[in-house]
């Protein structure tokens, strides 16, 4: 059986935006927290149920949202009746997205001492005219600051999330990366603005810089973290030597994962081969809060669907996939993935070195050509 993650998501955030395409909403009244600590622990004890888990859990993520406008006491509470429900894996990675805005030294201090190892700190850019056309609600200054009080705080471990291409035709995304660097963070995401559908940006786009500068700021900025010892492991994300996100990881590595929450989403895979089931839980917060233990729904991955799954997650990562893992993972023989396997190798798209399969330099900028083979395979 693969590894099994946990997903817990919290959907509120002080404001919505524009770009935005996850279940976030924005806070109008007193969030109910104490309330969703209760629906997240009663959806937790449904799935184990439901799923009869008996694995131990490899990585926690908690996702948004903005998680950190919970306090420490629920995280607590929370923390503390997984623990009674799971079988945790020792020393295992809790990560927890969070708002520059929302860092105050003794309440991520208290975070740590709770167990939570790892943070993810959605900055963007440290531009405060850039900040502002991207509806943020923190300051360049304040995502400096949200470093330093990680720092403070005992986390050794954090990601910093950036984007690039953003709506400035004169900004040069270096000096995003340059002080991201500067700020001794482990892990950066740096990953381009793409205006997603039921999004503001979408309805009402931004003007952005061409493809061709899009593309060579991207490439200056590759080079400099390559340069201070960040490896690109994924498509658009960098970190440290031994400080890959464990969690990421096992998604893009065809893993399980268990999701809680509202509009979460989960995988797991039963004992005999073949059969994978992905789940899902009510979007709306006030429809999850009515009933946790029976929302959203659950549906069996077609055979023919899992080929492009495991190809469309592994092929993310730089290192690829071996034919032995695709067997394990989906339970299907390595037959399936031809004739789209073959085409691939013999046009470049992906290469076969020391047992992995992964994307050619050529392949990895034509990433969705291949994909699409693969879904002729299917």
């Amino acid at each position: 059986m693969p590894p099994l993650s946990l997903y817990i998501h919290i959907p509120w955030c002080i404001k919505k935006c524009p770009y935005c395409d996850f279940n976030s909403h924005a806070i109008k009244t007193d969030t109910p927290e104490a309330a969703y600590i209760d629906a997240l622990l009663i959806d937790l004890a449904a799935d184990v149920q439901r799923y009869a888990i008996n694995r131990p859990i490899h990585s926690i993520f908690i996702g948004g949202g903005t998680p950190s406008l919970f306090a420490p006491e629920s995280f607590a509470r929370l923390l503390d009746g997984i623990a009674q429900q799971l079988t945790l894996q020792e020393n295992l990675e809790i990560t927890l997205e969070a708002n520059p805005s929302t860092f105050e030294s003794h309440k991520f201090a208290e975070y740590r001492a709770l167990g939570i190892n790892r943070l993810s700190i959605g900055i963007q850019t440290f531009n405060d005219a850039l900040l502002t056309k991207l509806g943020r609600v923190h300051s360049a200054g304040e995502a400096q600051r949200a470093a330093e009080i990680a720092h403070q705080a005992g986390f050794e471990n954090f990601n910093i999330d950036l984007m690039f291409g953003l709506p400035d035709d004169n900004f040069d995304s270096l000096d995003d990366v340059n002080l991201a660097i500067s700020l001794q963070s482990s892990h950066i995401s740096f990953y381009q603005l793409t205006l997603e559908p039921n999004t503001y940006f979408h309805k009402f786009p931004p003007q952005l810089p061409n493809d061709d500068h899009i593309f060579a700021m991207q490439q200056r900025c590759q080079q400099r973290l390559a340069e201070h010892g960040y490896q690109q492991y994924e498509v658009s994300a960098y970190s440290q030597p031994d400080k890959q996100c464990c969690h990421n990881l096992n998604y893009w590595q065809f893993g399980d994962y268990l999701g809680i929450g509202a509009g979460a989403h989960g995988k797991i895979s039963h004992q005999h081969p073949q059969s994978i089931t992905r789940s899902f839980k009510a979007k709306s917060p006030e429809q999850y809060l009515r009933s946790p233990h029976d929302n959203g729904g659950s549906e069996t991955v077609a055979i023919t669907e899992l080929p492009l799954e495991f190809i469309m997650n592994n092929l993310r990562l730089k290192q690829g996939f071996t034919l032995e893992n695709y067997q394990a993972r989906t339970g299907l023989a390595i037959i399936t993935l031809e004739p789209a396997l073959s085409d691939c190798l013999k046009q470049g798209l992906i290469i076969q070195q020391n047992n992995y399969y992964r994307c050619s330099t050529k392949g990895w900028d034509f990433l969705d050509s291949i994909l699409e083979k693969f879904i002729q395979t299917s």
